[in-house]
């Protein structure tokens, strides 16, 4: 802390790294799966969502419409999603597949895991405080700006 208060430390800085370092540990289970992350998180949407508009599915993983088009590529040629026909002739539905639900249900199994082990090297009551300050500090910062929004 300086003579102000404030940190000398970029706070985007800190909150990367710890990005990075619990990015890295749910990856290292979630890869036992043959999956990333992304993809589990990918199909565990749509698998609660249900047969779900492209344009809904983006927006409740906060995601631009981009992004989910090249996120859905890989999993749609593994044949753990599909994208059909909707109410209407422009419109398209994506819903999970017998195969993509076998696959969710494996990589959870792995995510599990990892949250466990992230809680055992935090401890429990460090990660419920961890969790309110992030929502805490979202609550604070405000809604994501759509176009600017890139992430998952």
């Amino acid at each position: 802390m300086n003579d102000s208060g404030l940190s000398k430390t970029c706070t985007n800085s800190k909150v990367r790294q710890l990005m990075r370092r619990v990015n890295q540990h749910y990856d290292a289970q979630v890869a036992q799966s043959g999956i990333r992350t992304t993809q589990y998180s990918l199909l565990a949407h749509v698998s609660r969502l249900g047969p779900v508009r492209p344009v809904d599915l983006a927006a409740a993983m906060r995601m631009t419409a981009s992004t989910l088009s090249r996120n859905l590529l890989p999993l749609v040629a593994a044949g753990w999603l599909s994208v059909g026909a909707g109410t209407d002739a422009r419109s398209r539905l994506v819903q999970i597949t017998d195969a993509g639900s076998a696959k969710r249900l494996e990589a959870k199994r792995h995510w599990s895991q990892a949250q466990q082990k992230l809680e055992s090297l935090l401890g429990p009551k460090r990660v419920i405080a961890l969790h309110a300050l992030i929502d805490e500090s979202l609550a604070l910062l405000g809604p994501d700006a759509p176009a600017e929004h890139e992430g998952h």
